[in-house]
């Protein structure tokens, strides 16, 4: 069963990534954000958040990668063409293989919440194409966040379908 979903005011706290406004492409006939493109944007947000814990986008030249295992997906508001939209990311654990994240999409312009993608990704070693124990650098600075983001005043709203193993 999934908590409340927190204030936009307790979500702008933490840092905006994937910043923009929802470009006329995006639009669908329902004259807003193309289903589509809610994962899109929120999975941008999530690549940039991880930069500087040592995952960049140039990570699968250097032998490592992460790729997604699981989604949960929950659209809250919808997002019209114009609005200033933006991710904020809050890590949730980490296993040795696996991380588990939750990523808001926001609405700058109404100041409210639009869309969670939670997420359970995994560390993959690019020469075999497998799940690989993270690097003793970046599982530092992922328990570094994740700690961080335990001391938030306020509960993540997790779906309860999502883990890990």
């Amino acid at each position: 069963m999934s908590t409340p979903h927190p204030s936009y005011d307790q979500l702008v706290t933490l840092p905006a990534f994937a910043e923009q406004p929802v470009p006329v492409a995006f639009e669908d006939a329902n004259g807003h954000l193309n289903v589509r493109h809610y994962t899109g944007i929120a999975s941008e947000g999530l690549d940039e958040s991880l930069v500087d814990l040592g995952i960049p986008q140039s990570w699968p030249a250097q032998g490592h990668a992460c790729f997604t295992a699981e989604h949960h997906l929950r659209y809250v508001a919808e997002l019209r063409t114009g609005d200033r939209m933006s991710a904020r990311v809050r890590l949730l654990g980490r296993s040795e293989r696996a991380a588990h994240v939750l990523v808001h999409l926001l609405d700058d312009t109404h100041q409210r919440l639009s869309y969670v993608m939670e997420e359970v990704f995994l560390h993959i070693d690019m020469t075999t194409r497998r799940t690989a124990p993270w690097p003793e650098d970046v599982a530092a600075a992922l328990d570094r966040r994740i700690a961080e983001h335990a001391e938030l005043p306020w509960e993540p709203d997790v779906s309860g379908c999502l883990g890990l193993r």
